[in-house]
């Protein structure tokens, strides 16, 4: 099996590719390039929702017990 990469070198993966295909003058309408915008989309949404749960858990219950003695 092959090795998983960081979401972030997934990111910049697709970040250069989109770039490559708008400096070669591909229509942002065409489905090829649709697809990377929408990969790129979904690794950024990823990255953000791990970094929320990782804050969030770096706080631990502490929300919690607050909002119970008030």
């Amino acid at each position: 099996m092959t090795q998983k990469r960081s979401l972030e070198a997934e990111e910049t993966k697709l970040k250069k590719k989109i770039a490559e295909k708008r400096a070669a003058g591909i229509g942002e309408n065409e489905a090829a390039f649709r697809s990377l915008r929408k990969r790129l989309k979904r690794v950024q949404r990823k990255r953000r929702v791990l970094a929320f749960r990782r804050k969030k858990q770096a706080t631990g219950h502490k929300g919690a017990e607050a909002a119970a003695t008030a």
